[in-house]
């Protein structure tokens, strides 16, 4: 079988798969050496789908691990009360740490919340502690209880971190704090597993972000869709990413991250699959996918 040609592939003469997958390692190993484009203005995206085990936590650290340590300083908000975002960033999370939960009560600053990763000093979290977990019931009563997200991530509160990202990671429900996370954004993004359920649910999530754009946030879009789970050998998850990229165009990422063992071992050892394997075919693939998040926020703030 002949290798394609540069004109059928968009590559230059000389290129090969190898020579490709080099490239793409060199990128996680030397990040220094290649800097992603910062957005013309702040991003601040909710990772949300309410369907559990779709890799919406992992997609949220992974991709704000892979734009920090390629020069963009980011944010990760735990907003769901497990605290796997904040388990797989290594940051403390025990009852009692200062944590997204003191934010939306007002009682703590996002900066006074907001703890460094050592996994790069361009990469902060806010916490999230099992105090959480009653907050939903708690916010009920509260006055402004959907804006309470909204009103700790002000530009100026922001602004004190020097973030160029923020990634809100929900928990896997349609509740209040889920809510509060799509309000306080301008974008959500949202990770579709490549599996037969897929899709199921998708309508009423979208249906929710709609209720939000009208009521309270216009600004809200969905900005990017993002296949997980992919596994090549089955042609099943061939269909369900034909069938997303027909429904919803040019929002889907080009890169689909694969199935990988690596990728759901590495939060066990607190860390990101970009510190835990850093030449593994998750950790290229969601390097590939901050890349296109990071060329698409340029573009857009030109297009505007």
């Amino acid at each position: 079988m002949n290798p394609p040609s540069s004109a059928n592939t968009g590559h230059d003469v000389g290129w090969t798969p190898i020579a490709e997958e080099a490239m793409r390692a060199a990128r996680v190993l030397h990040p220094e050496s290649y800097q992603l484009p910062k957005p013309d203005r702040r991003r601040v995206l909710t990772v949300a789908n309410q369907k559990g085990g779709v890799g919406k936590t992992t997609s949220a650290v992974n991709l704000a691990a892979a734009l920090a340590v390629h020069g963009l300083k980011t944010l990760v908000v735990d907003l769901d009360p497990q605290g796997n975002a904040s388990t797989a960033l290594n940051v403390e999370h025990r009852s009692g740490t200062p944590s997204v939960y003191e934010v939306l009560l007002g009682e703590v600053t996002l900066a006074d919340a907001a703890a460094v990763s050592e996994q790069s000093p361009n990469l902060f979290c806010v916490p999230a502690t099992i105090d959480l977990a009653g907050a939903e019931i708690e916010l009920v009563s509260m006055a402004s209880r959907e804006t309470r997200l909204k009103e700790a991530l002000t530009s100026d509160a922001i602004d004190q971190l020097g973030v160029d990202y923020v990634f809100i990671d929900c928990p896997p429900s349609l509740g209040l704090l889920t809510v509060n996370a799509m309000v306080a954004a301008q974008e959500v993004l949202i990770p579709i597993q490549c599996e037969y359920y897929a899709l199921e649910g998708l309508g009423q999530l979208l249906s929710n972000i709609e209720l939000v754009q009208q009521h309270l946030n216009r600004e809200l879009a969905v900005s990017t869709i993002l296949l997980t789970m992919y596994d090549g050998r089955t042609k099943l998850a061939d269909q369900v990413t034909q069938e997303v990229r027909n429904h919803f165009g040019e929002v889907v990422l080009k890169t689909v991250i694969p199935r990988s063992v690596k990728v759901s071992e590495a939060p066990g050892y607190g860390q990101t699959i970009l510190a835990y394997d850093p030449g593994s075919r998750g950790a290229l693939s969601y390097l590939d996918a901050a890349r296109e998040i990071a060329e698409r926020g340029v573009k857009n703030g030109e297009n505007q």
